[in-house]
């Protein structure tokens, strides 16, 4: 669907930071990744659309027991330059374990 994206991801051992615990650079690139693929559902040919600014907030800690969670990215507004996005990780029983928001400049393809 335009505008949308669902991704699984199993966090691994070598994700771990020192507290046992799956580094938040591995949820930062699970959520840039769903909400820039959202964006792309809505460029035309041609088109890119850099990262302005993404920002997380780490809500419940992500082990390596934690199973597959369920990565989701989706476009909250999309202008004629910018895209603001949203993306949450949740686990099986969709508790949220990071959200995330994004917004993303639109490069029209050049003649």
């Amino acid at each position: 669907e335009d505008g949308k994206i669902e991704l699984r991801a199993m966090p691994e051992a070598r994700f771990c930071n020192l507290t046992n615990t799956i580094h938040g650079g591995w949820a930062m690139t699970m959520l840039d990744t769903a909400m820039s693929l959202a964006a792309q559902t809505t460029l035309a040919p041609g088109e890119t659309c850099p990262s302005l600014e993404t920002t997380a907030k780490f809500i419940r800690p992500i082990s390596i027991h934690s199973g597959v969670m369920h990565v989701t990215g989706h476009v909250i507004a999309r202008g004629r330059t910018i895209i603001t996005l949203e993306g949450r990780i949740e686990n099986a029983d969709g508790k949220i374990h990071a959200h995330g928001t994004s917004t993303c400049m639109i490069v029209p393809c050049k003649a």
